[in-house]
């Protein structure tokens, strides 16, 4: 099961991008930890756990890479570091592709520009009145 489309994709290099703009050490991981605030506050701190370890077992599926990545008790992500940038992207659209499933597209798109206000969640690709 992919649950990434190529607009989730184009919004989760955007995110990265805006990580590494803030840091250049920082990647995909940095992503799904900023993510984790907000989410656990929403589902827990279990429910963040497993939202973001299936998100890795998707990831994994679609990149052997990512075979050394593991989700710790906290949520966070080991092994995410280490692999292309490539792979760590896949991990990200898949879990923005699960929070679209879970808990729909409008709140998904809240969250983000809650955690972002700089990112144009309404259209992908930072262009006013697309839909992704």
């Amino acid at each position: 099961m992919n649950t990434s489309t190529p607009e989730i994709r184009s919004l989760a290099v955007r995110l990265i991008a805006l990580e590494k703009a803030r840091d250049p050490a920082a990647g995909p991981r940095h992503v799904c930890d900023r993510l984790r605030v907000p989410l656990a506050r929403l589902a827990g701190v279990a429910g963040y756990r497993s939202l973001v370890s299936r998100a890795v077992a998707l990831a994994k599926a679609e990149s052997p890479a990512l075979n050394s990545a593991q989700v710790l008790d906290d949520g966070s992500i080991t092994g995410l570091d280490a692999v292309a940038a490539d792979s760590g992207l896949v991990v990200v659209a898949q879990l923005l592709g699960l929070l679209i499933t879970f808990i729909g597209d409008p709140l998904t798109r809240q969250l983000v520009a809650d955690t972002w206000p700089e990112v144009a969640v309404d259209d992908p690709d930072g262009r006013a009145g697309r839909q992704p």
